[in-house]
């Protein structure tokens, strides 16, 4: 039997060394180059997620609109008799302003009854929008920039990730831009094919859209301002502010859509490289959530 002194001076040891070697995997865990991508819809349920319908208040899911079937998160009709202009939008919970967001979608079916001709196979990302509880009861978008979702007719050229504009305007070209919507270069997306649309958003510096990985729009310095949007609270338009950030929600107008992936990665965090959670593709400084 080993002396009582020495048996604990092992234990110490042991101690130690196991201390050791937590901390040692706990740096080697993080990659600083590894992005991690924050999975906003889990593949099981809308935790999370804050549905908002035009007609109703907050967090009431008219006809179960928005419900998650077969992993994808579905906007359905089935339960309508008539769309009756129930615009509506399905809010994540927090909000961002430095982030890169990627959705995978798709089409599918008929519209829904008194669907208007315009939102045939039409969706959306909004994101810069304004916090969903400060919307009206009967507000029908919320202000916010949309990266418009389109799918193809079967006939003729109809982009994707065009750019729409609820209550904002955007800097295009050197020039303001009070355009509605502008279309995009993508090309057409017919049938009911997947598609993976991307969103980089810098704050209110710049805005990129990409389509299957390509190119297709950019603009700077979002902001409010216009129309497009109605039944608003007037303490929520404030005309000319600089839009840095602010809620992400995707679209329910009429058409029948599915998401199969939604996903964020954020560019805003620990930019130190002394910390345990830098990163080094964060692109705006929150050194308050370094880790040491």
């Amino acid at each position: 039997m080993l002396p009582r002194a020495h048996t604990l001076a092992c234990y110490l040891l042991l101690g130690a060394t196991l201390l050791a070697a937590l901390s040692g995997c706990a740096f080697a865990q993080n990659d600083p180059a590894k992005e991690e991508w924050l999975q906003l819809f889990n593949g099981r349920n809308l935790d999370g997620w804050l549905p908002k319908i035009t007609g109703y208040p907050l967090n009431e899911n008219y006809g179960n609109t928005f419900r998650v079937e077969n992993g994808t998160l579905r906007v359905a009709y089935d339960q309508y008799t008539s769309f009756d202009s129930r615009f509506g939008h399905i809010f994540y919970k927090d909000p961002f302003t430095y982030y890169r967001i990627r959705v995978e979608y798709r089409f599918t079916g008929n519209q829904a009854p008194g669907g208007p001709g315009w939102a045939t196979r039409n969706s959306g990302i909004m994101i810069h929008g304004q916090p969903p509880h400060t919307m009206g009861k009967d507000q029908d978008f919320p202000i916010s920039i949309e990266v418009q979702l389109l799918g193809g007719l079967g006939k003729g050229a109809r982009s994707t990730a065009n750019l729409c504009t609820p209550g904002t305007h955007v800097v295009m070209d050197g020039k303001l831009e009070t355009r509605h919507c502008i279309p995009s270069t993508s090309d057409t997306s017919d049938g009911d094919q997947w598609v993976t649309a991307e969103v980089l958003a810098l704050g209110e510096s710049e805005i990129v859209h990409f389509v299957n990985g390509k190119q297709v729009h950019r603009y700077v310095l979002p902001q409010v301002g216009g129309a497009n949007v109605s039944k608003h609270q007037p303490s929520a338009k404030q005309d000319g502010a600089l839009l840095r950030g602010g809620s992400i929600s995707l679209q329910s107008e009429s058409h029948p859509v599915e998401f199969r992936k939604v996903e964020l990665l954020n560019l805003e965090g620990c930019m130190d490289d002394k910390a345990r959670n830098y990163k080094s593709y964060y692109v705006k400084a929150k050194n308050a959530a370094c880790l040491y």
